[in-house]
């Protein structure tokens, strides 16, 4: 948030500044953004540019650039400037088809894990470093590793906890272990108890906490399993992939990794048995036949393999060839279905009286694609990341109900259509609006990751929706949606294929563990430049769908209704990373304005996303080319907002418009870190 001096206008806050000594003061804050991006028919039909789409792997050719980026991963720390103490630990490769690297490392400090030290390294072919894509941007140097609290204090306490959130056998995990907590603000020695069990619900238990170990306070805290309902109607007549044994047969796909589907019989651990029988028919359509889930289940991780092997050329969750497995008829009238990454399957319950098995298409897209994201950018499962992990789920899932093309249960942007858990045959979730369910959030707010993340997802499911289809009222499919923005201007979508493409590559090469809704368009932007050009329908989409949102400004333009500047504007940008020292001096992120004529208007969109731990401690200004500045922050005590992502206009039309434009911001108190994320100026 800014000072009292700003403006709400439709959801977005927008001041009105001037240069001081150039200008007046505007009267009015405006709307940041303007006329949506109107592909051509030819953008429609537009392929990503294929030097940055990644190469289809063999589980061995993967497995070598694993070996290689591990056996240089010591030069690759001495070439990041890591300190002594510092090793990398390789966590994926990934290969474009123009020899690109994309290398995601994991990191240690004198042997201890760090919690959001993650970080992906982009190598040319060349083997130049061309970008660095941290999840935290201070130095990991802890002094003293001498713990002042006990661990089994703290483990006690975390197992109360646990317990007073409805936990029934709370244990402490034998992978609880010390840390290096980095995920937000300064490292510091920690402690991450992991409490087992079980979850109110009868889910089990991975209770993360994560505790100082010098102060005893805690610091963090997440649930390890991840969870999410669907659609529970069943596919109709499918063909499955199945394995003889002897005179029969069982669910064991032996064309997708091996992929098996386990028979729990209402247990809650273990894998039960395999579905095995004399006959290749499985099930009967029916609850009464224990069967038909498990033909589901099948049927529903054949097609989420099938769904990223042809859509991203991606084998398997972990794209190393390996299937993961399935368990249906968990528990007794258990509403639910979840991931759990420690065992590398799928849980379904059996719904309501046992009456509705979770076994639909996009549940067992959405459950896998848990396991995709914590193999790929391992988004903490708490605050905005985890709203985007639980959103990344959704919207592979319903890629995956899509992508099947199955006549009994058609694609749609709803969740949950059809197990009527309201029991009134309302949806879970809805894309296009999701606060039609009454808790999900349609747009960003400071305070969006304070909601659980099955709410704070929608941020991120709606902007998929409208970067798919657009804004507006529309029948898609045989359903109505009615999908609104932010700023109230239109956006246009590009389809779904693109926006799939888009959010697959950000989040495999771009997004890391702390990846907030800021980051998340930074990534995704960087995603569509590369697949489709900084200039493209499709990036420009991608703008003004975040801007829907309430994430960003709109790619740049006048008013849609407007018919005077048909070039949409001009826009410059920086998204480079510039890191905020702590209390210190003012750091700068600069654009170069060229081909303008005169001065700069009087209108001038002035946009910053900034990651902090704590915006009030931010002074941030605008410094014109000839030397003018403009006041668009102050730095205030009662401003605890996490980061700022904000868009001022200014009165800029007694400055020359060619020239260096730099954002100036300054931390001017001590103990929150941060640093500047995005800079755009757009001129109208």
């Amino acid at each position: 948030m800014l000072s009292s001096s700003t403006s709400p206008i439709s959801h977005r806050r927008a001041a009105g500044v001037a240069l001081a000594g150039v200008a007046a003061l505007i009267a009015t804050a405006v709307q940041a953004g303007a006329a949506s991006a109107t592909p051509t028919d030819a953008a429609h039909q537009a392929k990503p540019n294929q030097a940055h789409v990644a190469l289809k792997l063999t589980p061995s050719q993967r497995a070598e650039l694993i070996r290689d980026a591990d056996g240089a991963k010591a030069h690759a720390a001495k070439e990041l400037g890591l300190g002594s103490q510092e090793k990398l630990v390789v966590k994926d490769v990934v290969k474009d088809h123009d020899g690109t690297l994309h290398t995601r490392y994991e990191r240690t400090y004198a042997g201890l894990p760090v919690l959001g030290g993650d970080l992906i390294v982009d190598t040319a072919k060349s083997g130049r470093t061309e970008h660095v894509a941290k999840a935290m941007k201070a130095s990991v140097a802890v002094k003293d590793l001498t713990a002042n609290v006990s661990k089994a204090s703290v483990q006690k306490k975390a197992v109360s906890q646990a317990k007073a959130l409805g936990s029934k056998k709370a244990d402490v995990a034998k992978s609880s272990r010390k840390v290096i907590w980095a995920a937000n603000g300064k490292p510091v020695l920690a402690y991450e108890t992991i409490v087992g069990g079980f979850q109110d619900d009868g889910t089990p238990n991975q209770l993360h906490v994560i505790t100082d170990a010098n102060t005893g306070k805690e610091l963090f805290r997440y649930q390890g399993i991840e969870t999410g309902v669907g659609n529970t109607h069943y596919s109709g007549q499918v063909q499955l992939t199945t394995s003889q044994s002897g005179s029969g047969y069982t669910l064991t796909d032996t064309a997708r990794g091996g992929h098996k589907t386990y028979n729990l019989n209402h247990g809650t651990s273990g894998t039960g048995s395999l579905f095995s029988q004399s006959s290749d028919t499985w099930g009967d359509g029916t609850n009464n036949n224990a069967a038909t889930a498990g033909a589901d289940a099948a049927y529903g991780a054949q097609e989420t393999w099938d769904f990223y092997k042809n859509t991203f050329n991606r084998s398997g969750i972990k794209n190393d060839g390996v299937g993961a497995y399935s368990r249906v008829h968990y528990g007794n009238s258990y509403v639910n279905a979840f991931w759990d990454d420690s065992c590398f399957c799928m849980t379904y319950g059996d719904g309501s009286n046992n009456a509705d098995p979770l076994t639909a298409l996009d549940v067992a897209g959405h459950e896998m694609s848990h396991g995709v994201t914590s193999n790929t950018a391992g988004l903490e499962y708490s605050g905005e990341s985890g709203g985007l992990n639980e959103a990344t789920s959704d919207i592979m899932g319903t890629g995956v109900e899509w992508y099947a093309n199955n006549s009994s249960d058609k694609g749609d942007y709803l969740i949950g259509e059809k197990i009527d858990i309201n029991g009134d045959g309302t949806p879970l979730r809805y894309m296009d609006k999701p606060s039609k369910d009454g808790g999900s959030a349609d747009y960003w707010s400071s305070g969006v990751g304070n909601e659980d993340v099955h709410y704070s997802s929608g941020v991120a499911n709606h902007f998929f929706y409208l970067l798919s289809e657009g804004s507006g009222a529309k029948t898609i499919n045989g359903v109505n949606y009615n999908s609104p923005t932010s700023d109230g201007l239109p956006v246009t979508g590009i389809g779904r294929d693109k926006a799939l493409q888009i959010w697959y590559r950000a989040l495999t090469t771009k997004f890391t563990s702390t990846t907030d809704y800021a980051g998340a368009r930074t990534g995704t932007l960087a995603a569509a430049g590369e697949l489709y050009g900084t200039s493209s329908a499709e990036y420009k989409a991608v703008q003004d769908a975040w801007a829907g949102v309430n994430v960003g400004a709109r790619s740049g333009g006048t008013d849609p209704g407007d018919p005077g500047d048909p070039s949409g504007g001009s826009t410059f940008e920086n998204s480079a990373n510039v890191a905020i020292p702590d209390h210190g001096s003012a750091v700068t992120s600069s654009v170069s304005v060229t081909g303008k004529s005169g001065n700069a208007p009087a209108n001038l969109q002035v946009s910053a996303d900034i990651v902090h731990t704590y915006a009030g401690d931010l002074q941030i200004d605008l410094v014109a080319p000839n030397g003018a500045s403009a006041r668009l922050k102050n730095a205030s005590y009662s401003d605890s907002s996490s980061g700022v992502h904000q868009t001022w206009t200014v009165d800029a039309s007694s400055v020359a418009a060619n020239g260096t434009w730099k954002l100036r911001v300054q931390d001017m108190y001590s103990g929150d870190t941060g640093y500047i994320d995005d800079f755009k100026l757009v001129f109208p």
